[in-house]
């Protein structure tokens, strides 16, 4: 990759961020293209958001992607946010205009998409997320339009309350539940929490009830004990790895107005992980 004085740069804003994979799949995929653009990892400290996103216009950066723990505090700072990204209450991804920050969600359609690449239907299922968190927030808007009922878990239930509530106004077929001892009567269920990053978590639900004609997905992108667990049952298991690999490739449709190369995406993920 040569860098000259017409690159355009892109990055991501976070604290901290030296874990990212985001770098090697984004520039894989400007060299592949030959597109005059650089992705750097940016590590903004809490204290400094507010100075960085205004040298987003000051140094004329085409955008960056965002994580924690900005997603939400952002939003404040920027000129617009589409409807995706207000449901949700986070921004992952900023696109500057000329000038003008506009902030969206990406997370939603990657996950979507991820299933759709892999074969798993959600229309007309019974799909049971635990977590409401900005993952559960971002998974749900979308999982909401096509499934037949939406149940959310969560350890705090007025935050699950909240969520089902927004929900409901865009579809009429989401509740809560009390508890999770009764996996086997879900068609798909979706782990939206951090359990299974760190060595020595529990699981998030237990797992003796699981039925083989299940899909268990985990928003997490390494194989997690839930998912390990889930394959012993004969579930079909999905990780996190597609969602990470198609949010980036709309980020990069947005910075670009391109559609990338989501192979060459998909191979520079790979050895990272």
């Amino acid at each position: 990759m040569k860098i000259t004085g017409r690159t355009r740069i892109t990055g991501i804003f976070g604290c901290p961020v030296d874990h990212t994979l985001s770098p090697a799949m984004h520039n894989a995929a400007f060299e592949a293209m030959g597109l005059d653009f650089c992705y750097i990892p940016l590590l903004v400290l809490p204290d400094n958001l507010t100075p960085a996103v205004r040298a987003i216009r000051a140094l004329n950066i085409a955008g960056v992607n965002v994580t924690v723990p900005h997603k939400e505090k952002v939003m404040s700072l920027l000129d617009s946010i589409d409807k995706e990204a207000l449901f949700i209450g986070a921004v992952n991804t900023i696109v500057n205009s000329e000038g003008r920050l506009a902030g969206h969600n990406t997370d939603g359609r990657g996950f979507m998409q991820a299933l759709d690449e892999n074969g798993i239907s959600v229309q007309d299922r019974k799909i049971l997320i635990v977590g409401t968190g900005g993952a559960s927030r971002a998974v749900s808007y979308y999982l909401c339009m096509k499934a037949k009922n939406i149940f959310l878990y969560g350890r705090t239930k007025m935050k699950a309350d909240r969520l089902a509530d927004d929900l409901r106004k865009i579809q009429n077929n989401v509740s809560t539940v009390d508890n999770i001892f009764n996996t086997g009567d879900y068609d798909i269920i979706i782990n939206a929490t951090p359990l299974g990053l760190k060595e020595g978590d529990p699981l998030p639900f237990d797992t003796k009830q699981l039925r083989s004609e299940q899909v268990v997905c985990d928003l997490n992108y390494k194989q997690t004990p839930l998912l390990r667990e889930a394959a012993k049952k004969g579930c079909i298991t999905l990780n996190g790895f597609g969602m990470l690999l198609w949010q980036g490739v709309l980020a990069f449709e947005l910075w670009t107005g391109k559609k990338p190369p989501v192979e060459v995406m998909r191979q520079a993920l790979h050895p990272s992980l």
